[in-house]
């Protein structure tokens, strides 16, 4: 969930994320995993920005913004809630979902699959699944994520507004936190603010790890 670092502003980490993607596979638009990107692009459109304005205004540069949008790229859980407090918004105007209303059930066969690609050869890194996308007026985001087994995982700590609670399912989870080092197990949890630079990912090399996290994205 990488955005910012302390040391960093993004649109570094942004260049340094396109740099190193590549364009989805046809196989994984066939999954049916939601165009992030285009809905982006239509949410530009809609009020009416061109993509420099756009881009200015989220501190990136336009040709990153283009990546993003042709889905060269796809933007973490923390950029997509920072494009939101930005244009003052929900999450779920760029990854769909129901109607909204007072509540929201999400079924099992519902779940819809938004990944984030952060690796040279297109290799995911995790992929996220929203839970609470039908409820109006939410303060929460809630997302069941897979994280990937990565030999050399990305450590750049992010920082964004809000606060994270995250509780791990299964597999062993690392957590950055600052100078801080947290392993997670099944059954685990931790709850932290989103503006300690911090970092998440699976602990294991070789076996992904499977948790809820639930962000409230601040103003």
């Amino acid at each position: 969930m990488q955005e910012f670092t302390r040391d960093e502003n993004l649109d570094d980490i942004l260049s340094k994320i396109e740099k190193e993607s590549g364009e989805p596979s046809a196989e994984a638009a066939a999954e049916g995993e939601v165009p992030v990107g285009r809905n982006i692009k239509a949410f530009r459109e809609k009020i009416g920005l061109t993509p420099q304005q756009f881009a200015d205004k989220l501190g990136i540069s336009s040709a990153l913004l283009t990546s993003i949008e042709n889905r060269m790229m796809s933007p973490s859980l923390g950029m997509l809630i920072h494009i939101a407090n930005v244009f003052g918004t929900t999450v779920s105007s760029f990854i769909g979902g129901q109607q909204e209303r007072d509540y929201c059930v999400v079924r099992k066969e519902d779940h819809a699959n938004v990944s984030h690609v952060g690796l040279k050869d297109g290799e995911k890194t995790y992929v996220y699944q929203s839970l609470g996308s039908g409820k109006a007026g939410r303060k929460m985001e809630p997302f069941l994520l897979e994280l990937h087994p990565m030999p050399e995982p990305k450590t750049a700590r992010s920082v964004h507004s809000g606060e994270e609670f995250i509780y791990v399912l299964s597999g062993e989870v690392e957590v950055l936190l600052d100078s801080n080092r947290e392993l997670l197990r099944a059954g685990d949890s931790i709850y932290f603010s989103s503006t300690t630079p911090h970092h998440v990912h699976s602990a294991k090399e070789d076996e992904a790890a499977s948790i809820l996290a639930v962000l409230h994205a601040g103003g």
